[in-house]
């Protein structure tokens, strides 16, 4: 029942708030939905507390839902130890998010509604990470999706909340849709959807091949690939990612919500849960490590010149999760999970402060127009900090720990990918080092460059807010000391058989004896980012601005500024002429043309031809009625007797009697 509790209690609180929302009045649907998540939030932890006492697994059955042949579904929950992590990540920072909203959307008219998105958006996420099968997490992460929108488009009236809600849904449905092909392929060659079955009969399948086009390929790597492309829709990794920065059109706390701890780390959590899967496919492990590396480093070089501060915090996102998804393609799943619950706090602490700033500057995103903040908003400015330095990979705060293992990692696996990884890792920490320094420059430590009145009415955040920002600030400080040794401790059996790991990839003994001066180089840069931003931006400010008007400069600047080109690559190349093929083809030519011509129009036209031509048949004359008597005899004697010729002789009647009516 407890169980069970963890998964309903959001549910629960997002019908109460959504359907009886007028009822309960707005304090009663911010007390529901925050107390059930509270709830699932605690019992989530008593779950965890036993699971790693007395080493338990929980699998709930609860209803057949398909049973079609060999296809067996079942509305069943899987509580191993991956599960209960992801748990008390998703219900933790959930909780925090519907506490903080409470205050950050008090004059929002709209609130209950706003809080039975957020439950409801929980309660998918939960569903998500418990399902014991593909097609019940498939349910979970369509569900986030359609969350995600509404979240996204919650201030509807906005045209940039419309286009950036629309852009989101279209980019994780190809997503979606590529994901599902991989369930279908682990179906069709395996056999069955559920997890354990799937993982345990993998290896019978590891040499089947098949050709396409003329291609010998393997099975396991074309539904490795499939279920990745699906995980990077979702992760927001390279060629994929667009719709990310866009989402921040969203309120603030949907933007920590979404991008912290649950729909964005939903990729990551996929792969990690797949891992017998990808264990044997070399290729797609490979794969992974360059898209992640990649993302790692081109999203760290557009947050150095974004303007806006919740974008800023978003592509930082971004970069964090391809550290996560090169920590899996090098087999470390567990440090990806272990970045990922470290993450989760760090990040949602940004998130929320960043909505405390641009609420106490009336609504202001712009990092240009702020300034000074330090003095007016000091609590808020602290939290920030804190955050920031764990982002940075700070000595022994929380990103610390993982960030700087990861590269370790990627260093001591001794392969190209590897290599690669580091590389661009460890060139991206010190972009994030200079982009966060940055930000606090603008944001707090410069003079001031807002206007007066709104200098004048800035205030720092309530009790309700600030208690979320505390918490938060506590676990970026600590939950990664706290936790390394559980999650990636040698000899640590904390995972059990929810991750598995080759032998011959793993790295972690390796990663302890490599040379003193790459394990420090991630964190000299990080230093190095740190203070050349500080020193560039407060007494060098003028040099930057040389630089950034000079040719060479402004070219680069608007490589970056307008992020690489990819959406004007998309918009340009691919997108036109999709909607051109769109309107041509499938509106035009099926929608308004074969649909309307067989369908509601082609069909009135053809029964009012019938109609018409049926009417004439009243002549008056006995030799037309004997003839159709005539025809619905043999018609009535071919049924009767003669039933192997029904079909053929139900035709020669049809065409007959249309003959007769056209002549007619």
């Amino acid at each position: 029942m407890l169980l069970l509790s963890i998964i309903f209690l959001p549910l629960f609180g997002s019908i109460a708030s959504g359907l009886f929302g007028f009822y309960i009045g707005r304090k009663g649907s911010v007390f529901i939905t925050t107390l059930t998540t509270f709830l699932s939030f605690l019992f989530s932890l008593i779950i965890f507390y036993n699971s790693i006492t007395f080493e338990y697994e929980y699998l709930i059955y609860l209803a057949t839902w398909i049973n079609s042949g060999l296809f067996n579904c079942n509305w069943s929950f899987l509580f191993d130890t991956l599960t209960m992590v992801m748990l008390i990540v998703v219900t933790s920072i959930s909780t925090f998010v519907h506490l903080y909203s409470s205050q950050y959307m008090s004059h929002d008219p709209h609130l209950s509604r706003f809080m039975s998105y957020l439950s409801l958006f929980t309660f998918f996420m939960i569903i998500l990470v418990t399902g014991d099968n593909f097609v019940q997490m498939f349910v979970g992460w369509e569900g986030v999706g359609f969350c995600s929108f509404l979240l996204i488009n919650f201030w509807f009236t906005r045209l940039q909340a419309n286009k950036a809600a629309i852009k989101a849904m279209l980019i994780n449905r190809i997503s979606d849709l590529i994901f599902l092909l991989g369930i279908l392929t682990i179906f069709y060659n395996i056999r069955t959807i559920e997890y354990f079955s799937a993982f345990a009969a993998i290896s019978i399948v590891e040499n089947f091949n098949f050709i396409f086009f003329n291609y010998n390929l393997s099975i396991i790597d074309v539904a490795c690939i499939l279920i990745f492309i699906g995980a990077m829709g979702k992760s927001a990794q390279i060629f994929l990612h667009l719709w990310l920065p866009d989402a921040m059109e969203g309120p603030t706390p949907v933007s920590a919500l979404i991008h912290a701890a649950t729909m964005v780390t939903a990729g990551v959590y996929l792969i990690a849960r797949c891992s017998p899967i990808f264990e044997y496919s070399i290729f797609s492990l490979k794969v992974i490590t360059i898209i992640g590396a990649s993302t790692a480093f081109f999203a760290s070089t557009i947050g150095l010149v974004q303007n806006d501060f919740k974008k800023i915090v978003a592509y930082s996102t971004c970069s964090q999760l391809g550290y996560m998804f090169f920590a899996c393609g090098l087999s470390n799943y567990p440090l990806a999970i272990f970045h990922l619950s470290n993450h989760a706090y760090f990040k949602a602490l940004l998130f929320l402060c960043s909505g405390a700033v641009i609420h106490a500057m009336g609504d202001e995103q712009d990092i240009r127009k702020m300034g000074g903040l330090r003095r007016i908003l000091p609590y808020t400015y602290m939290m920030f900090l804190i955050g920031s330095l764990s982002l940075m990979g700070f000595p022994f705060l929380t990103g610390f720990y993982s960030k700087d293992l990861i590269l370790e990692v990627s260093f001591a696996s001794f392969s190209e990918t590897g290599h690669f990884a580091y590389w661009l890792g460890t060139i991206g920490a010190f972009f994030t080092a200079f982009y966060s320094t940055r930000l606090l420059f603008f944001a707090f430590l410069s003079e001031t460059n807002a206007y007066k009145n709104v200098i004048k009415n800035a205030h720092d955040v309530p009790l309700e807010m600030g208690l979320p920002l505390g918490l938060l600030a506590f676990g970026s400080i600590f939950i990664g000391y706290l936790s390394k040794d559980m999650f990636v401790g040698l000899g640590s059996n904390f995972w059990n058989n929810s991750i598995y790991i080759n032998p011959l990839n793993n790295q972690m003994i390796d990663a302890e004896f490599l040379p003193v001066i790459f394990k420090l180089l991630p964190v000299i840069l990080s230093f190095c980012g740190l203070f050349s931003a500080f020193y560039l931006y407060f007494f060098k400010f003028k040099f930057l601005y040389q630089l950034k008007i000079s040719n060479y400069g402004l070219y680069f600047y608007n490589f970056l500024n307008r992020k690489w080109y990819f959406d004007k690559i998309y918009y340009e190349f691919v997108n036109q002429y999709i909607l051109r093929i769109g309107y041509n083809f499938t509106y035009k030519m099926i929608d308004k043309g074969l649909i309307e011509m067989f369908g509601p129009y082609g069909l009135a036209i053809i029964f009012s031809f019938l109609s018409r031509q049926i009417i004439l048949l009243q002549t008056g004359y006995v030799y037309h009625y004997s003839l159709l008597i005539l025809i619905s005899t043999i018609f009535l004697i071919n049924i009767v007797f003669f039933s192997l010729l029904f079909y053929f002789n139900f035709i020669i009647i049809i065409l007959f009697i249309l003959l007769f009516l056209i002549i007619k």
